[in-house]
């Protein structure tokens, strides 16, 4: 008989593979499973995304979550996907890092402990640290030959590049495999999930509890995301797009998913929104006779904003959107505060004037030009003449408009606007 989440992520495209008989073992009981989240920076990033919705739809169907954040293997670092071997992070980054993640999981799945199957959250460091490395390598090395973690796909990769793989990595695979080991044994947890790229991890955990224990544990993976164009997921010009707003505002999250091509938000609509089926064939089909509309990429944006953030931040969002490329005004600027216009202005370019520049007063072709916004007074005054200039969202076309504090956004910005969609934020100093 199918079972009802493996479907699920089967038509979502969140399946990649598994072991044999998994389908078999779902359907007989409520099961506990388990994905590691690498705790190396203070915040997850939409590269998490998948992992996070895996675990959402297990909870939806029943079974039991579990969250793992490596404290003990943060220090190590997994060579799956990686070209040579990362910085490793102090311990007390480390805990600061768990932390703030843990704090974040909490907002997308249910850790209430009155219900049955509530998440759990656990650190590996916390059974890691109490091991000493002889009796590591005398009670579990000896369970995994050589010859098998070197045939692993992501070490034989490390093993012919110019870079090579250090120890340390090399064994990350063992210290994974504990954490099934681990889990298994000590939370019934009887299968482990990821990204593709960690099959040959999750296989030596399971290779391990056979074993040690000699019983059976199961693996699934979902496939690794590229954009259609063959880009990374989730990279931008400016770096990782971070779930926590403090580091990738809501309004920027909201842009990036409203900015994907066509053809990634017919397969990201499926993955990254709890929509279900009909809806989402009945949005592909109004967004084709559509296109232009961003039907999907608008829904996309929606779910996911409200997911990650809120309600409010979603609708914070739209007003900003607006503002910046649609009939936003001068009253809709009056709407945000100070942290809200911070978020609206931080991928704007910046420039500076003085303090004593704005309390004097000058004209707005001085402001233009001493800010080098315009190389000339003449290239400034003829984009005044063509009604191109607004300041903080309000039509300028005198090119005697004194500009002074009174414009001033929180005491110290100023929103200047060139055409339709250029802005420059003036900084006073």
């Amino acid at each position: 008989m199918a079972n009802a989440f493996i479907q699920e992520l089967q038509w979502r495209g969140l399946y990649s593979d598994s072991t044999p008989q998994l389908e078999d073992h779902l359907n007989k009981e409520s099961t506990r499973a388990y994905i590691g989240f690498d705790p190396t920076a203070d915040s997850l990033h939409i590269g998490n995304l998948v992992a996070i919705m895996l675990l959402v739809h297990f909870q939806q169907h029943g079974h039991q979550p579990i969250v793992l954040v490596g404290g003990a293997t943060g220090m190590v670092g997994d060579p799956s996907g990686k070209s040579k071997e990362r910085n490793l992070l102090d311990e007390a980054t480390l805990q600061h890092n768990l932390s703030k993640i843990k704090t974040q999981l909490s907002r997308f799945l249910s850790f209430e402990q009155s219900q049955k199957n509530a998440a759990l959250v656990v650190n590996n460091l916390d059974w890691f640290q109490p091991i000493s490395f002889l009796s590591f390598i005398r009670d579990i090395g000896k369970h995994i030959t050589i010859n098998y973690m070197m045939a692993k796909d992501s070490v034989k990769k490390r093993l012919e590049s110019d870079n090579g793989i250090s120890f340390t990595e090399f064994t990350y695979q063992l210290l994974q495999g504990y954490d099934f080991l681990h889990l298994f044994e000590h939370h019934c947890c009887t299968l482990q999930m990821g990204g593709s790229d960690q099959w040959g991890n999750i296989t030596t955990g399971i290779e391990l509890i056979r074993k040690k224990t000699g019983k059976e544990a199961f693996a699934l993976t979902c496939p690794l995301l590229k954009k259609a164009d063959g880009g990374k997921f989730g990279k931008t010009e400016s770096g990782n797009i971070w779930l926590d707003e403090t580091k990738t505002s809501p309004y920027i999250f909201y842009q990036f998913w409203l900015n994907i091509s066509d053809e990634d938000a017919k397969s990201w609509i499926k993955i990254f929104t709890f929509l279900d089926e009909a809806t989402i064939k009945q949005l592909i089909q109004e967004h084709d006779l559509a296109p232009h509309q961003r039907i999907l990429q608008k829904r996309i944006a929606q779910e996911l904003t409200i997911f990650v953030h809120n309600q409010t931040a979603f609708e914070k969002a739209i007003i900003t959107t607006d503002l910046l490329f649609g009939n936003g005004n001068t009253e809709t600027l009056q709407q945000l505060n100070q942290t809200d216009f911070l978020h609206l202005i931080q991928n704007l370019p910046l420039v500076n004037i003085t303090k004593q520049d704005i309390e004097k007063e000058i004209t707005i072709i001085d402001l233009l030009c001493t800010t080098q916004i315009f190389p000339s007074k003449s290239e400034a005054k003829k984009m005044l003449a063509n009604n191109g200039i607004s300041i903080n969202k309000q039509k300028i076309d005198n090119p005697e408009t004194s500009i002074g504090k009174k414009w001033l956004l929180f005491d110290e910005y100023i929103l200047i606007q060139k055409g339709k969609k250029n802005y420059v934020v003036v900084k006073i100093l």
